[in-house]
């Protein structure tokens, strides 16, 4: 289990050190991360638990959002993200087996069972594939909706097939196929998205 550090925690979710370490604080005392100087932040046996619980929640609601209530799946993360606070664990499980027992969210991440056992994610970032090769994409870790509305006008979505036309040299963008369409993508946005060869 890896470790993060303050700045980069800040950074991410766009608020100051400060009211990060404030909170790290807070987590700490209730055993559920350890701060190492100079190493950074881990999450604790249980800290991890918690964490497992509530992606849980949150990618049953997206799923929940997306299958029976018809929400784009660009806009399902936003909304998981308030409603993964107040599902409870019996409401979760409900939820879970109305939709029949998703492996996972709308964006191929996996989704952990009730014991918090999660299934790894298989496959590799789209920017490591080489001209002529093609893969099926599967999931797509980072859920910003900017992202996920330019994917999805581009028609890459989780079990989408994708074939990598020309790749250019020196971190240049890729050309890729997608159905009979080309189009180019960053090496930057390649590498946020996840695919199998094939």
């Amino acid at each position: 289990m890896g470790s993060a550090k303050t700045g980069d925690i800040a950074k991410i979710l766009g608020i100051t050190p400060g009211s990060v370490t404030n909170t790290l604080e807070v987590l700490e005392s209730k055993g559920l991360v350890e701060r190492e100087p100079y190493k950074g932040v881990k999450l604790t046996s249980s800290g991890r638990k918690l964490a497992l619980q509530v992606f849980r929640r949150h990618r049953l609601a997206e799923r929940l959002l997306t299958d029976m209530l018809h929400f784009d799946w660009t806009e399902s993360h936003d909304e998981a993200c308030k409603l993964e606070h107040v599902l409870s664990e019996r409401l979760a499980s409900s939820i879970e087996k109305s939709l029949g027992n998703p492996r996972t969210c709308p964006h191929g991440n996996p989704i952990p069972d009730e014991s918090g056992a999660i299934q790894p994610n298989k496959g590799q970032p789209l920017s490591e594939l080489n001209a002529g090769e093609a893969a099926v994409l599967t999931h797509i870790p980072d859920e910003n909706t900017e992202l996920l509305r330019y994917l999805a006008r581009l028609g890459m979505y989780p079990g989408t097939k994708i074939e990598i036309e020309e790749k250019a040299p020196f971190s240049g963008p890729m050309m890729i196929k997608v159905s009979s369409n080309s189009y180019p993508l960053s090496l930057d946005v390649a590498s946020g998205i996840y695919v199998q060869r094939g």
